[in-house]
């Protein structure tokens, strides 16, 4: 699957060498390549941000953005000639590019030396991460956090909450991987992740001077109720299948008159059947985790609140990286983990399968630097990828609920001497048992 990755990738680099832009799923906007993170900081450097463009990032990512491009350049311009302008900006996104490859690499190579080469590529040069780089999106700069403060590469906790406070302040949804910990019992670590994201968001506020928790909340209520998809460009690389089930709601575009009314409302009645199987399953998971905390690692108690988050709310395709990093993190064992783990290899291969074609536009291609024939259509990535998804959550889901069960069967809580002042919670448990002196006992 790795070297699948791979070949894709070498695809996607031929066509746009021949044809002068990205295949499909990439962007269907060739001129727009960076343009996330180009728009981003000529509002840093602009008061309006939360009032007229209706942001919804906290402040630190204007911060950051305001000192990583060539100030020069926003003075009086704003849209494509900033990009042409600041050569800063576009050295800065492919160096984090870069860097999340080496963390990443490193990152698997501490967990698993074996699987550490195959999922280090598919995460790092996977479709998720090369959206997010042919954007320009912050996410990039967070994924980098969500590295430092979730994963194995720092030993002192307190940089571990900075960086997780740090990875919340870019992406506010990433707030439900700390609150998720305490399902284990780890009331510090939440506690001190709390208080970084706290500090950090204060300091970037002050630093602003935008950005209230109020402008923040309202922005996001305002987005997450007026997103009205009308075309099928707004289903193009989605995470969740919101923007679906708004089209075939048919509010601003007759997509009966295409598909026809049967078909539409059977994708009415099965599709929120299907978030809401996901869904479920994450909160029985995270029940038996508060049953069992010690059963269930750190890592799949992140995916599990990062997960409930992004499969109920629409933030974009390419965040699916936060919850295959988590995943990757998995051992190949058993029957749940593996389907995930391939589900995911699945979600990283960059390219698709066009089941119906559109009419070809004339583009400008940034990439290219010429004008180009854009050749998209209608890809099956659009409808299954959401799918596929909540397919991982439900595998993992599973496997959670799986090992908790196995461990009160075999009564495991009766060796865990440090938790015998808890209530067992369930009927028939065994209270653990002091160990025998130079006895070591067992997590």
């Amino acid at each position: 699957m790795g070297l699948l990755v791979l070949l894709l990738i070498g695809r996607a680099m031929t066509i746009l060498y021949l044809d002068g832009y990205l295949p499909q799923p990439f962007f269907y906007e060739p001129s727009d390549t960076f343009m996330d993170w180009f728009n981003t900081a000529y509002w840093a450097r602009d008061p309006g941000s939360y009032d007229s463009w209706k942001t919804i990032y906290p402040p630190l990512s204007f911060v950051v953005l305001r000192y990583l491009g060539k100030g020069s350049c926003y003075a009086g311009a704003e849209g494509l000639p900033v990009r042409d302008c600041d050569w800063i900006g576009l050295v800065v996104i492919h160096a984090i590019f870069l860097l999340n490859i080496v963390l990443t690499a490193w990152t698997f190579l501490k967990v698993d030396r074996r699987t550490a080469l195959p999922r280090a590529i598919a995460l790092s040069s996977g479709l998720p991460m090369l959206y997010a780089l042919e954007r320009g999106n912050i996410l990039l700069l967070c994924f980098t956090a969500v590295l430092l403060g979730f994963g194995p590469l720092l030993k002192s906790a307190r940089l571990r909450w900075l960086f997780a406070g740090i990875a919340v302040n870019f992406k506010i949804y990433l707030i439900a991987g700390i609150g998720a910990q305490l399902l284990r019992r780890r009331w510090l670590w939440f506690e001190g992740a709390l208080l970084a994201t706290l500090l950090v968001y204060l300091l970037s506020y002050g630093l602003l001077g935008a950005g209230t928790p109020t402008e923040i909340f309202t922005n996001i209520r305002d987005y997450s109720s007026g997103f009205i998809a009308s075309q099928v460009l707004d289903i193009w690389y989605a995470v969740t299948y919101q923007p679906l089930t708004s089209l075939l709601q048919g509010e601003s575009f007759p997509i009966t008159n295409v598909i026809g009314s049967q078909v539409a409302e059977t994708g009415l009645l099965i599709i929120p059947l299907i978030v809401r199987l996901g869904q479920a399953s994450i909160l029985i998971a995270a029940v038996a985790t508060w049953l069992r905390p010690e059963v269930v690692p750190p890592y799949r108690v992140a995916f599990l609140g990062i997960a409930m988050a992004l499969i109920s709310s629409e933030a974009g395709g390419y965040t699916q990286m936060m919850m295959i990093l988590f995943v990757f993190m998995e051992p190949w064992r058993g029957i749940a983990r593996p389907i995930a783990i391939l589900t995911c290899y699945i979600l990283c291969l960059p390219g698709d399968i066009i089941i119906g074609d559109v009419p070809s536009l004339l583009r400008d291609s940034f990439l290219s630097g010429r004008p180009v024939e854009v050749q998209f259509g209608v890809g099956l990535g659009m409808f299954v990828r959401p799918g596929l998804l909540i397919l991982v959550c439900v595998s993992l889901s599973a496997a959670t609920v799986h090992d908790v069960w196995a461990d009160i069967r075999h009564q495991g809580w009766k060796h865990r001497w440090r938790f015998r002042r808890d209530w067992p919670m369930l009927p028939g448990i065994l209270r653990p048992r002091e160990p025998a002196r130079g006895q070591r006992q067992p997590s």
